[in-house]
């Protein structure tokens, strides 16, 4: 007997309202971002406010500090995110609509690409105050992971980013005709809720052992482990969700209807697979190279 989920009735607005021709909502997408860039910053707050934490006693950052930078990693991560999506997933498009580049709120943001601005962002800061990027870097890693775990609600509230067919119990049936478009199944399409494999796997689970490796084990005295045990966890996290999930419908080509970057005789990489293999790289090299500070 088939067995699914029903996908629930949560509209992607929380409250809308018009005033004459202004019109605004506020979506759950947009929240999560506020709400995760605010839980990043009480993180941080929390961890340069215990010396004990750091070497010599001394956070890399003051509290004012990890404020000012705030506004550097959310002007890293709107415009790193919608370039990423730009540059790695359109390009073809944004080259013929330029004037689209920069129009966010139509959609299509790139986690690597937020992140590619959020290290920009962390490399001109630190350097115009001569921070330690690599302790900089591993404070601004430990915060990532709660913004991670509520896009990808968002992403689940929003039907979007739905992973592959699936027969298992809790597969979900998401709505719209594209969710539904399944070879080979002659019935309702359910398909693997790939957005909370996210959600636990880069949000919950990556979060707590950068937690747990900060506060119990005393990983910022290490500079570099923090930051590579993010980038290698979320590395091979989302390579190993990638199988599950639906592949960007972008790169969808002909005689390529599941949509790798790379594809041949039945098998490739999809995009998300393809920016994470260098970020699993880096990680480990951030580790191998990490040094005790005294």
């Amino acid at each position: 007997m088939f067995m699914a989920i029903p996908f629930p009735s949560i509209s992607p607005e929380i409250f809308s309202f018009s005033v004459g021709s202004f019109e605004f909502a506020l979506r759950w997408y947009a929240l999560a971002y506020v709400v995760g860039m605010l839980l990043g910053w009480l993180l941080a707050i929390r961890a340069v406010g215990e010396k004990e934490l750091w070497p010599a006693r001394k956070p890399v950052m003051t509290r004012f500090q990890v404020g000012d930078f705030l506004t550097w990693s959310i002007i890293g991560v709107i415009f790193g995110g919608r370039l990423g999506y730009v540059f790695f997933y359109q390009p073809g498009y944004y080259l013929q609509n330029p004037a689209e580049i920069l129009a966010v709120w139509q959609g299509g943001m790139s986690f690597h690409g937020g992140l590619l601005g959020v290290v920009l962002a962390t490399w001109i800061y630190t350097h115009r105050l001569n921070l330690d990027k690599r302790s900089a870097s591993d404070l601004i890693a430990l915060c990532i992971p709660p913004g991670l775990f509520l896009g990808r609600i968002a992403n689940f509230i929003n039907a979007e980013l739905w992973g592959r067919p699936t027969s298992l119990p809790w597969g979900v049936i998401f709505p719209g005709e594209a969710a539904q478009d399944c070879p080979f199944v002659q019935t309702v399409c359910a398909r693997h809720p790939s957005q909370l494999y996210e959600a636990m796997l880069e949000g919950l689970i990556l979060g707590g052992l950068l937690i747990w490796l900060a506060w119990k084990r005393g990983a910022l005295r290490r500079s570099g482990v923090i930051a590579g045990t993010f980038f290698t966890g979320y590395g091979i996290a989302r390579v190993a969700i990638e199988f599950f999930r639906q592949p960007d419908p972008q790169f969808i080509s002909t005689g390529n209807s599941l949509g790798f970057a790379f594809y041949n005789n039945g098998y490739g990489l999809t995009m998300g697979q393809l920016l994470s293999i260098p970020m699993i790289a880096l990680g480990v090299w951030f580790i191998a190279s990490s040094r005790v500070k005294t």
